[in-house]
């Protein structure tokens, strides 16, 4: 079995005493080997999966995604990575496989969340309505208590963005919730090594405020086309071939660049179906790829949405609330865009629903019309599309990462509970721990330096 995390023993009044007798010896003990502790604590969790490594879980119902249910089912981990799934009587498990039961229960892949903000990150302030180059990667706390509630309700994979209070907000960052210590140990890298990412933009009422920030719609729009042409003609003049008239370089039209490219996905907050075609106006001038999020009214534009090819990443609201925006959202927004054909995901926005919620979106789609099949997909697979990353996770196939979430039952079912969490063969929740089942119950130190960031609100404890 992977190693698990080392507990630190304590009197049961959660302090380390050192007024009683002996205490200098015992707190040098108790120092020296806490400190100990701490270091194999770093080592267990920056460590790789141990090398050759194989586990088959046998005797769950296995939901792939991309393929059909089987009914007690085996899959086959090794080194990280899936290897095989299949029914247990056809797939053979390896002699030298550690087998674990999962008899009655159910396993679907890790869960893609499209749109975050746990990790208490801010990304752009209220100095310019524009900030391309601005990384949420850079105000990320790896230890907040959100990253474990996180892997608490299933999720393994994030997008986790700078805030919409702004036109361009900044830098997203793709992370794979691995138990480390790091933000670095927690990117999702390209085949070269560099960090996946995306840029934050948003239209509507968030970005409207006073000078230097515009004031109507409008001007929003025209904020966005000036930065763009911008970015344009610095990407022909940084193509001079002749060095000497290059111009010094610029970060925001850098990144705005490389989004003109198709290296860097926008992705949109927009909530009125105006807004929503004012994004596709921009996407047909500019040229740049983009996932529009949230989408309150995209069900009464489901038909521009198709004929664009764009995907749609919804937010089922859960809390703490709305926005008078989104005052015509509908629950069967997932079902009208299954219906016409166009990709949709599901998000939690966290903090605006709790991550250990997001089965719940998908199981209110269902209820409102969503087919079974879309609606999982749209935790999985549509959003690891969504991120350039559909060929690594979003479903139980050979060759993706072994990111998988172990249920107790089905999952859509309200008294279904998040078991065990698993990525890259490595289990990172285990609902009998019970420290791991703190972060799922909640309780006392659940949210200890936690901060959630609401963009229209400020940060929040």
């Amino acid at each position: 079995m992977p190693a698990t995390w080392p507990r630190l023993e304590a009197p049961s009044n959660g302090l380390i005493r050192s007024g009683s007798p002996g205490s200098r010896r015992g707190s040098r003990w108790r120092s020296a080997a806490i400190a100990a502790a701490l270091a194999v604590l770093v080592l267990v969790r920056g460590q790789p999966s141990p090398a050759g490594e194989t586990l088959a879980f046998i005797g769950a119902t296995v939901l792939p995604v991309s393929s059909a249910e089987i009914v007690a089912g085996t899959v086959i981990v090794k080194d990280g990575r899936i290897v095989a799934v299949g029914p247990g009587p056809t797939t053979p498990v390896p002699d030298d496989a550690e087998r674990i039961d999962v008899t009655g229960k159910v396993i679907i892949p890790g869960l893609v969340d499209t749109h975050s903000h746990i990790g208490g990150g801010s990304g752009g302030d209220s100095s310019a309505p524009v900030q391309p180059d601005v990384r949420i990667l850079d105000s990320i706390n790896p230890r907040d208590p959100g990253f474990r509630k996180a892997r608490a309700g299933g999720l393994t994979t994030l997008n986790i963005m700078p805030g919409s209070g702004l036109l361009v907000s900044g830098q997203t960052v793709y992370v794979k919730l691995r138990r480390v210590d790091t933000m670095e140990e927690l990117l999702q890298r390209d085949a070269a090594g560099n960090a996946l990412v995306g840029l934050k933009m948003a239209n509507g009422t968030n970005s409207q405020r006073d000078p230097p920030f515009p004031g109507t719609r409008g001007k929003s729009a025209a904020i966005v086309r000036q930065k763009f042409t911008a970015a344009r003609e610095y990407q022909r003049k940084i193509a001079d071939p002749d060095i000497t008239k290059r111009p010094p370089r610029d970060l925001e039209l850098e990144s705005l660049v490389e989004c003109l490219e198709g290296r860097r996905i926008v992705h949109h907050h927009s909530h009125r179906a105006d807004d929503i075609l004012t994004v596709l106006r921009l996407r047909e001038e500019f040229g740049f790829r983009v996932v529009l999020h949230h989408v309150s009214e995209a069900w009464k534009v489901s038909g521009e949405l198709a004929r664009a090819g764009v995907p749609c990443s919804v937010i089922v609201l859960d809390s703490p609330g709305g926005k008078i925006e989104a005052m015509d959202m509908s629950l069967a927004t997932g079902a009208v865009l299954e219906a016409a054909g166009v990709p949709c995901a599901l998000h939690t926005d966290d903090p605006v629903t709790d991550s250990r919620l997001f089965l719940r979106s998908a199981a209110l789609a269902v209820r409102a019309g969503m087919s079974r099949e879309k609606a999982l997909e749209a935790l999985t697979l549509a959003g690891a599309r969504m991120l350039d990353l559909g060929d690594r996770v979003g479903s139980l196939e050979p060759g993706k990462d072994a990111d998988l979430v172990i249920l107790s039952g089905d999952p859509f079912a309200v008294r279904t509970k998040v078991l065990q969490t698993w990525v890259e063969g490595r289990k990172v929740f285990d609902r009998d721990d019970p420290e791991d089942r703190l972060f799922a119950v909640g309780g006392y130190g659940a949210g200890r330096d936690q901060q959630a960031e609401m963009c229209c609100a400020g940060p929040t404890k």
